[in-house]
């Protein structure tokens, strides 16, 4: 019999994770290459969703477009962030609708995957090979949860960490308050969602706080820090991944 070809996998890093947090990034390729994927990183830039969400369409476009065929000749495209596989699993769809470009944004959007989901929906991982001794809980983040349908999926990588606990916390679907350019429009009810989350997160008893979005995560750590609080935060790839040697996310450099 002859064996099957390691999926080849197109890793769409995020600017987020480019810019703040790399070894979100690296954490996803050790995760991806022990599933057994060909992982490569091609080109990229941002993939239009601050100025989509914020119906700048024409420089959404401009934006995008340079994805479209970058990603070309990959069986996935697979993202650490619920947000930004969003726009490319769905928004993109929209986006280029009626143009030249829309059979390319349907075809990068058939073949994008969250993280957690790819692995454990379309890899049929099970578990990891990670260890982490504290009491974790997970947020879900809005994009995560609703665009992307990935709720049980970290949960379940999750539970295969050895000295991991699990905790969920009251309201853990509920926003953050991040929502990219909302905090910006709206800071007086953003701070106010965060204030309400942070409080949900200390009710756990937690000493750490994971999500799949880092957008998600710098907000909560910023409130998280404001407060004094010694809850950790980090994206649950580092987790997974077992990379968990540098500073939590607003705890020194982003890194």
């Amino acid at each position: 019999m002859t064996p099957m070809a390691a999926p080849h996998v197109a890793l769409f890093v995020s600017c987020l994770v480019d810019l703040m947090r790399p070894t979100v990034g690296f954490a996803a390729v050790k995760l991806l290459q022990d599933a057994g994927c060909t992982v490569d990183v091609p080109q990229q830039t941002c993939c239009g969703q601050p100025a989509y969400n914020s119906g700048d369409r024409t420089n959404a476009r401009k934006v995008a477009r340079g994805l479209l065929r970058q990603f070309e000749g990959y069986d996935y495209i697979v993202v650490p962030s619920g947000s930004c596989a969003g726009m490319l699993a769905h928004d993109l769809v929209d986006l280029f609708d009626g143009s030249d470009d829309a059979a390319l944004a349907a075809d990068v959007a058939g073949r994008t995957h969250e993280l957690t989901s790819f692995l454990v929906d379309t890899l049929g991982v099970s578990g990891v090979s990670a260890s982490y001794d504290g009491i974790v809980t997970y947020h879900d983040s809005c994009s995560s949860l609703r665009a992307m349908q990935v709720r049980d999926q970290p949960r379940r990588l999750l539970a295969s960490v050895d000295g991991l606990t699990l905790r969920e916390a009251q309201d853990h679907e509920v926003c953050c308050g991040f929502g990219g350019t909302f905090c910006v429009k709206y800071p007086a009810v953003s701070s106010a969602m965060a204030a309400d989350k942070a409080d949900r997160l200390a009710e756990t008893g937690a000493d750490t706080v994971l999500a799949g979005d880092l957008g998600c995560l710098m907000n909560i750590a910023g409130i998280l820090k404001r407060r004094g609080s010694p809850i950790r935060v980090r994206h649950v790839a580092e987790v997974l991944a077992g990379m968990t040697d540098t500073p939590a996310i607003g705890d020194g450099r982003l890194a």
